[in-house]
């Protein structure tokens, strides 16, 4: 459940960036009260996320998320230019965080507990 609360903390981060630059400098109400909004309940999530997750891993696979979330929507929205260079650090940021997501410790298995049977007399 934490990588869910994890992402949903990413989608949240790439919003209060993109809301952040439509504020104005919080010179439009709503773009302003959207960007508040979105960094309140991206942290409440990264928040959640963090009760399992270590905490390197999961701030920075959302800071990761968030950055390639928002460049990729910001060329989309704001017509920012896409260049190679952009392209080819997205492939390094979306590899370090699947790196962290097959390190982190709360992704291993938990060994099982349970008492094993004791041994039947013949």
């Amino acid at each position: 459940m934490a990588w869910i609360y994890l992402l949903i903390a990413a989608v949240f981060e790439v919003v209060f960036a993109l809301a952040t630059n439509a504020s104005d400098g919080f010179t439009q109400l709503w773009p302003s009260l959207l960007t508040a909004g979105a960094a309140g309940l991206g942290i409440f999530f990264l928040s959640l996320a963090l009760k399992t997750l270590d905490v390197g891993v999961g701030y920075t696979v959302w800071v990761g998320i968030g950055s390639v979330g928002t460049v990729v929507f910001g060329t989309l929205i704001f017509d920012e230019p896409m260049t190679l260079a952009k392209a080819a650090s997205f492939v390094l940021i979306i590899g370090g965080v699947l790196g962290l997501k097959l390190s982190d410790r709360a992704a291993e298995p938990v060994p099982d507990e349970r008492p094993l049977p004791e041994p039947v007399s013949a």
